[in-house]
């Protein structure tokens, strides 16, 4: 007998065409995933009027993204009022403690449940957030985390994070990798086709890293690591995608050590292009130091059929561990970089072929994988 679909309230952060951080993205592609698994949702997020529009009114922007903190912290707890009151709710799903925190009080009637991506006040610590500030969002995260009956985390080093930093009992912890659209990431081109399309030249090892140009990202370390690299590998080409705050700083870098002819920082690159950029390269890279809990792009380059070099941080060696563990990099040093990535490039690194890499990823982490699991969650939860 198939049970009627759960009705649930997702209270996001961003809304992902507006904001392209990997929280967004997942929020966004887990609504539209959660139907097909009978889960029935309303969301929240801050973003503009076009929200409602776009996903057809089922996710309402509270307040815009950049407005005063209590401008969105009432939008929220007005918006979240009205959702409880207007309609049925089984379970109120939360994706970014500060959002949730306002609301608290509100959840006598429906259970919560938090999806736990990462800890913020650690992540603001690490990228130069004062003393003050870390620990007052270290306070709403751990209140709204220690407030919920199933904290949903993408790997299990998070899992054992969320319950030694917060103090979260560990049998409310349930642990479901990251979610993506397998097909989407599957362009069909050859690597050659991928790259004429984005002008890359044809005749190069090309690296590609899709990272945010943040600190706890490992950049310095994989900047460090080429000179070293081109010596084994003398016409490797690294790419940088992505946007941040160390973007002038690593454009220094690349001058100053004269580089010129193996980094490039190309930017953000637009959703459509990022399937034939992890196309297009012979290698992605991610060289997170710390605080990483799952890495989407690893999947999602799986999914293309380019392996991924993975640093020993977080849940990134889960995310290649049952495919490809070879590709865990134990040491976050450039020299270490330079040798991996050389192996790697060279064909001293034994990597299974792109089907297999792709196949891995659509019985692992496709959402029609991973939606019902998160179903089966919000399910114990409403019971």
């Amino acid at each position: 007998m198939t049970p009627s679909p759960l009705r649930t309230l997702q209270i996001g952060k961003g809304w992902f065409p507006e904001d392209t951080g990997g929280l967004d993205r997942y929020y966004y592609e887990l609504l539209d995933a959660l139907p097909a698994a009978e889960v029935q949702t309303a969301g929240l997020v801050t973003g503009s009027c076009q929200v409602a529009a776009e996903s057809a009114g089922r996710v309402r922007a509270f307040a815009p993204t950049r407005a005063p903190l209590a401008t969105r912290w009432r939008g929220v707890r007005r918006s979240a009022r009205a959702s409880l009151r207007d309609s049925q709710v089984d379970v109120v799903a939360a994706h970014f403690a500060l959002y949730a925190a306002p609301c608290l009080d509100l959840l006598r009637a429906a259970p919560l449940v938090v999806h736990f991506q990462g800890p913020w006040a650690a992540e603001s610590r690490v990228e130069g957030a004062g003393t003050i500030a870390v620990e007052i969002k270290a306070r709403i995260e751990r209140a709204v985390y220690q407030r919920a009956q199933r904290c949903i985390t993408l790997s299990q080093a998070f899992a054992t994070l969320l319950a030694e930093r917060y103090g979260v009992a560990p049998d409310r912890i349930v642990t479901v990798p990251g979610g993506i659209n397998a097909a989407r990431w599957a362009s069909g081109l050859s690597r050659r086709d991928a790259r004429d399309v984005l002008g890359w030249p044809q005749d190069r090892p090309i690296v590609l890293a899709v990272r945010r140009l943040a600190r706890r990202m490992g950049l310095d370390q994989l900047v460090a690591a080429i000179p070293l690299l081109c010596r084994a590998v003398p016409d490797v080409l690294v790419h940088l995608a992505g946007r941040g705050s160390l973007a002038a700083d690593l454009e220094r870098r690349r001058h100053d050590s004269g580089l010129e002819r193996h980094l490039r920082l190309v930017g953000y690159l637009p959703d459509e292009l990022l399937p034939i950029a992890y196309r297009a390269a012979d290698l992605t890279v991610v060289p997170s130091v710390a605080l990483e809990g799952f890495g989407l792009v690893v999947a999602e380059s799986l999914a293309s059929g380019t392996p991924a070099l993975v640093s020993d941080v977080g849940g990134l060696p889960e995310v290649v561990g049952g495919i490809a563990p070879q590709c865990v990099v134990p040491d976050a040093s450039a020299a270490s970089w330079a040798l991996a990535l050389a192996d790697a490039l060279l064909g001293r690194l034994q990597i299974p072929p792109p089907a297999a890499l792709a196949a891995h990823v659509r019985a692992t982490f496709d959402w029609s994988v991973v939606a019902p699991r998160i179903t089966a969650i919000y399910r114990e939860a409403a019971a």
